[in-house]
């Protein structure tokens, strides 16, 4: 007689959290402003004003904006801010940075508000090998919220886990 073959993962009260879940959709988009500066370097604002009132900002409408200037151009604040209050009407976020930076703090805005109290004293693991691009510092600030609440914290795969934490 052939024993039954148990799934002990399924049995178990180990629970799943996918930061895949939480990507937000729209475009992510790198806005460089190296081509609005006089050879690439000199801002000059009577120009600058006039390229920023003047472009198609429409176009933005539901995307993630990091601004930047690839060139070593030095950039007074208030250009930054300028263009942030024209695409701030269209844009679901707009920052100063990288794309990865990006993307942290979209997922800084979306974990700050997620409610972890369903994992209270439960075993927590957070899924890795994500399709989407969940930024690394997204599963240290998951891990962060969980760690008071969880009764442990893993990472990877309920078959292949990784233990971060046990409380005491």
């Amino acid at each position: 007689m052939q024993e039954e073959i148990v799934n002990r993962v399924a049995q178990s009260k180990l629970e799943t959290f996918n930061l895949e879940d939480y990507y937000p959709e729209g475009e992510r988009v790198l806005f460089d402003i190296k081509d609005w500066l006089l050879e690439g370097f000199l801002l000059k604002e009577k120009d600058f004003r006039e390229k920023a009132k003047n472009h198609d900002w429409e176009q933005f409408q539901g995307t993630y904006i990091a601004l930047t200037c690839s060139t070593d151009a030095i950039i007074p604040a208030w250009a930054f801010m300028l263009i942030t209050t024209y695409v701030s009407p269209y844009a679901n976020k707009v920052i100063i940075g990288t794309l990865e930076q990006l993307e942290s703090s979209i997922y800084q805005d979306i974990i700050k508000d997620i409610d972890v109290s369903f994992y209270k004293d439960k075993p927590v693991i957070i899924k890795g090998c994500s399709k989407k691009p969940v930024p690394q510092n997204a599963y240290i600030m998951i891990t962060n919220k969980l760690l008071p609440i969880a009764k442990s914290v893993m990472y990877g795969e309920a078959c292949s886990s990784v233990p971060l934490y046990k409380r005491k």
